[in-house]
């Protein structure tokens, strides 16, 4: 099992940005496929950004330009840096460990008009 903690998440205004980090538990960070997934009120949880042991990345559409996904295997972190925030980016975000499918508490992201 892998332990997630997520941090960054907070109130923002449309146009501005915001760093997620997500700390991972254990030594197999390295190996692992990473992601970040939201969750907006009444909708389904949805896949937002992947990113593989090799560094290879996947992005929603609705994200693609605007959201960047990155790990740092020696801190055993991931990142996601959201830029050009919408209202409609608001939501819960939450980093998932694919190898355990482990999941973290989750970081409230709110984006005002």
């Amino acid at each position: 099992q892998v332990q997630l903690v997520e941090s960054g998440g907070g109130l923002v205004q449309a146009g501005g940005s915001l760093r997620l980090s997500c700390a991972a538990s254990g030594s197999t960070f390295s190996s692992s496929a990473m992601d970040w997934y939201r969750q907006a009120p009444d909708k389904q949880r949805e896949l937002v950004a992947r990113i593989r042991s090799d560094g290879r990345t996947n992005y929603a559409d609705s994200v693609k330009g605007r959201f960047t996904i990155s790990r740092d295997n020696a801190k055993n972190t991931v990142y996601l840096q959201m830029n050009s925030l919408k209202p409609e980016d608001t939501a819960v975000y939450y980093c998932h460990e694919g190898r355990y499918e482990s999941w973290g508490q989750g970081t409230q992201v709110t984006v005002s008009s």
